[in-house]
């Protein structure tokens, strides 16, 4: 028994309809729909659209419960974030901090470094790639300060840059 399309529209509104509108995916299923109200059989009219009978149907379904806005493409759901704000906070502030050496093992913090931090301190396997987008969303970025020595001669540098090389 072929699902009725109920005659709210009719096709020749239908068409009107899906030439106005600026979403082909959301036009062709309005023509596909009139095509249907026409009497053209649903194999047809479906393939006139680009689509499968099944996915005509289904699209029919929605029709008929809302309308011509059931057309339309529903949002796409959006995946949990993989860190809480406050683990963000947390690994902001180790960040900005940097690493002890003498603690961490390390002068500095790579991808990999901070995945292992993560690890270590929130229970969580993160990718370095998923970490670095992670880390572009909240405002880092892949700019690294100079390293300095730890036994670096603050007199010898300012003697450095007043006369060059020249030694005591």
């Amino acid at each position: 028994m072929a699902l009725e399309i109920s005659d709210r529209h009719s096709a020749g509104e239908l068409r009107a309809m899906a030439r106005r509108e600026t979403n082909g995916r959301v036009g062709s299923r309005m023509l596909a729909i009139a095509n249907a109200l026409d009497g053209m059989s649903r194999a047809d009219a479906a393939r006139a659209a680009g689509m499968d009978r099944q996915t005509l149907r289904d699209w029919v379904v929605r029709y008929e419960a809302e309308g011509v806005a059931g057309l339309r493409d529903r949002p796409k759901g959006h995946p949990a974030p993989r860190l809480t704000e406050g683990e963000l906070a947390t690994l902001s502030n180790v960040i900005f901090l940097g690493p002890d050496p003498e603690t961490d093992g390390i002068s500095t913090w790579t991808l990999s470094e901070l995945c292992r931090w993560i690890e270590a301190h929130f229970a969580k396997s993160l990718h370095p790639a998923s970490l670095s987008r992670i880390l572009r969303q909240n405002g880092f970025s892949r700019q690294k300060t100079r390293p300095s020595h730890p036994l670096k001669d603050p007199k010898a540098q300012e003697r450095f840059q007043k006369r060059g090389s020249a030694r005591p």
